[in-house]
């Protein structure tokens, strides 16, 4: 029988059946997806083959799993050399951000479009607490918004505390599998509790003596949403590595350098120091913000530290 995985805890799984009943389920054996190297080698979103186990507990065995197609991964925490999946097949993925209490960098928001990019999930930047930004934040999200806009970004800014476009943000989840991430503290368990009143999802201040939020979410959870359409949770996430990507691969993630790097003089630019390019002349002119290139040239640098990558 077939089933979706809801939640993982490590060992244990809970997975929807067909059926429509919910399972405690474990992996049979040793479950190694070959030459992928993962710290979870199945996760939320995955659909697999599973057998009921005999008894009234209502255990289940994973005993397969359905080819993805598509999923977001991390550098694991724990071993830089391996993966971590955030979710496997989902439709788009959703990522809050906020400019103060904490504030997120456009060197983090620049990191996770480019893992989108990567493994083709539509990205959407919803940028919460509206309700607390003055003039200095305002301005900075108007600069945001249109530069994200233009290159093709989806970009709301929304307030959990005055509803400002949490009407249209929840439109957007209907009838698909949305990935919901971001920086601890910028208000996505919020968000999911007034989608889910009766859950008791923890929501946690921001460190005062940090300025960075603190970990309410464990692991990676999926939901059922009232009006169609599935939300997976995942932990806050404070640092995202990419892993597996090329120095030479990287601008095809870039959507306004991906559109450009053909009518560069070198087939393999990368858009530094080589004569004849055209990003670096797209960047002069005004045309690919400064921005998104010290992003780029940014994450260049990592993955020379990451050769292994």
């Amino acid at each position: 029988m077939k089933a979706t995985v809801y939640k993982s805890t490590g060992s244990w799984y809970q997975v929807k059946a067909d059926d429509g009943r919910f399972y405690a389920a474990r992996i049979k054996g040793v479950f190694k997806i070959e030459g992928f190297t993962s710290t979870n080698p199945i996760a939320v979103g995955d659909v697999v083959n599973i057998s009921i186990e005999p008894g009234p507990e209502q255990h289940a065995v994973i005993e397969a799993i359905e080819p993805r197609h598509n999923y977001v991964i991390r550098q694991s925490p724990h071993h830089r050399k391996h993966h971590h999946i955030i979710a496997a097949n989902i439709d788009q993925s959703i990522l809050f951000i906020t400019l103060k209490q904490p504030r997120t960098s456009q060197g983090f928001i620049d990191r996770f479009l480019v893992a989108c990019e990567m493994y083709h999930v539509p990205a959407i930047l919803v940028f919460n607490k509206a309700d607390i930004y003055r003039e200095k934040e305002m301005q900075q999200y108007e600069q945001l918004h249109d530069l994200y806009t233009q290159i093709g970004y989806r970009v709301l800014l929304c307030s959990m505390v005055t509803q400002q476009n949490i009407a249209e943000l929840k439109a957007l989840l209907q009838q698909k599998i949305s990935l919901i991430s971001g920086h601890s503290g910028v208000g996505k368990s919020t968000f999911i509790q007034q989608l889910f009143p009766d859950l008791s999802l923890k929501t946690l201040a921001v460190s005062e003596w940090s300025g960075k939020g603190m970990h309410s979410t464990t692991f990676a959870e999926m939901f059922d949403l009232p009006d169609g359409g599935k939300l997976i949770d995942t932990p806050g996430i404070r640092e995202l590595a990419l892993v597996d990507i090329s120095k030479q691969e990287l601008s095809h993630y870039f959507p306004e350098m991906r559109e450009r790097i053909t009518q560069c003089q070198f087939n393999n630019c990368l858009h530094m120091y080589e004569p004849g390019c055209a990003v670096k002349q797209a960047v002069d002119a005004g045309e690919i913000a400064e921005e998104r290139y010290f992003s780029y040239l940014k994450l260049l640098e990592e993955i020379d530290e990451n050769t292994w990558a």
